[in-house]
Order: structure tokens, then C-alpha cells, then sequence
């Protein structure tokens, strides 16, 4: 059997250096040049994929590539916050960024819980080239369930220790990290957040998971997804499960995966 390929990459930005991480089949086979690349969550980077995007290049026979976005894990600090475009912004910025400095062309999306809002966007912003878009657990709009979500995350990670936790992965940057998903998120300004003009404008088909339990989100997001969403498009709903299908049930979502690509 091959060794693992994995490289690590750090991308020059205007604002600062991104980190990238990029994973190979172990197999060695790679059934093209086009990868698959993954958006985090609001709290995640790179290192919190932990093993999935290993097993995903080996199930896609594909590339896989990850990166932490500014302010996020082992990237450079964000110079400022959020503002309510922070998907439009990531799109034709750092991702770009991304994009130019890999020689990434065609690219097939996937993106978590926010990711997944970054997904969508980059897959809209590029219909040309994004030729599949993945979102799990992704949030559409604003919804109740998502405020009361993150409401109770606010009060949990008051709690002692909670920061350190974030610093483990996000260092000096942790309490940045999470002031811009609570502060974004709860802004009054936000209300009225989604994501239907860009769903209207992706070209490639999508694939729409979500756990039937998730803290977020009930399905009415995957549903929005799914709707407005131009070309063929599928929803999956698993049961049982919540936030973060791909940690707690990992051998059905690389199924679904599997079988949509």
C-alpha cells in the first residue's frame, strides 16, 4: 500500500497567510483532476475534519483539500470582524485566493453547518466551475431553532474551560472565533440573512444533508436548498442524527457520498 500523500500549503493573502491542507487516495488512484474541496463550520478548521477527509479521497478516489479560513485555526488572525456579506466576501476573496494559488479550475463543494452557506456561495459565484455542490447541516436562513442554538452555545461556553478548548485548535484567535459566529448570528442586522438569490444562480446539482436531530436547523433548510436550487437535486435526511452527520454517523454520509459523485 502507498504512503498516505498529504501536503500541507500556506496561501498569501492581502490580509494574511491561509492554511491549506491537501489529501490524496491512499490507493494512489485519482479518477480526475478535479477536487473535492471542504468549508468549515463556524467553530471548525482544518484540523477538526479530523479523519474524514482522509476517508473521503479514498471513497471519491478524488483530492481532497481543506482550509482554514482567516481568523480560524493555523491561518493568520482576521484584521476586523464580520460583516453580514462574510459569504460573498470569502468567495471572491480568500477562496479565490485559494483557487490561483492551487491551480484549482472545476471544483466540486462541500461545506459544513456555515460551510455550507460558503459553499453555496462559491458554487454561484463560479457556476462554470463548481460541478457539484455538498452542504450538510447547512443553515439557509435565519431560523428560531438556529438563534435558540446558538443562544444556548453563548451561555455554555461562558462556562470555565470552554475557551480553552477553542484555543487547542483556533490559539489567540479562539475568543475572535467565537465572538464572530455569536455576534453575526445574534446581530439585529442579520435577521433577515439567506441565501436564496445565490441558490437561484447554482448550475451543478446538489446534494443537501441533514441530521433530523440537528440543534441548528430544522429540514425546512434543506428543503430551501433543494427548491431553489436550479439543476437536479437531492435531500437526505438522517435519522438520529444531529449537527454533524459526517462524525456521528460517517459510514452512511461517505455512502451518500459516494453515490452522489
Amino acid at each position: 500500500m502507498n504512503p498516505t500523500p498529504i501536503r500541507e500549503h500556506w496561501i498569501p493573502t492581502e490580509r494574511g497567510k491561509l492554511y491549506a491542507k491537501q489529501w490524496q487516495p491512499v490507493s494512489g488512484h485519482v479518477v480526475d483532476d478535479i477536487p473535492i474541496v471542504l468549508f468549515h463550520d463556524s467553530l471548525g478548521c482544518v484540523e477538526l475534519w479530523r479523519d474524514f477527509p482522509q476517508q473521503l479521497a479514498d471513497t471519491a478516489s478524488r483530492t481532497v483539500i481543506a482550509y482554514d479560513r482567516l481568523g480560524f485555526g493555523q491561518s493568520d488572525a482576521h484584521p476586523g470582524t464580520l460583516g453580514n456579506g462574510f459569504i460573498h466576501e470569502e468567495a471572491r476573496g480568500d477562496f479565490l485566493a485559494l483557487r490561483r494559488h492551487l491551480g484549482i479550475g472545476a471544483f466540486i463543494a462541500f461545506g459544513h453547518s456555515v460551510g455550507g452557506g460558503m459553499a453555496v456561495g462559491c458554487a454561484a459565484e463560479y457556476p462554470d466551475d463548481c460541478k457539484m455542490l455538498i452542504t450538510e447541516s447547512a443553515q439557509a436562513f435565519v431560523e428560531d431553532r438556529t438563534i435558540a442554538g446558538i443562544e444556548q452555545a453563548r451561555v455554555a461556553f461562558q462556562q470555565p474551560g470552554q475557551l480553552e478548548r477553542l484555543k487547542k485548535y483556533h490559539g489567540e484567535k479562539a475568543a475572535w472565533a467565537l465572538h464572530a459566529w455569536i455576534d453575526t448570528w445574534l446581530g439585529a442586522g442579520f435577521a433577515n440573512w439567506c441565501l436564496d438569490e445565490d441558490l437561484r444562480r447554482v448550475a451543478c446539482p446538489v446534494l443537501a444533508i441533514h441530521g433530523d436531530g440537528d440543534e441548528y436547523g430544522s429540514i425546512h433548510h434543506p428543503e430551501r436548498i433543494v427548491g431553489l436550487s436550479p439543476g437536479v437535486s437531492r435531500m437526505e435526511i438522517v435519522e438520529g442524527c444531529g449537527h454533524v452527520p459526517h462524525r456521528e454517523q460517517p459510514a452512511l454520509v461517505l455512502s451518500l457520498l459516494q453515490r452522489f459523485i
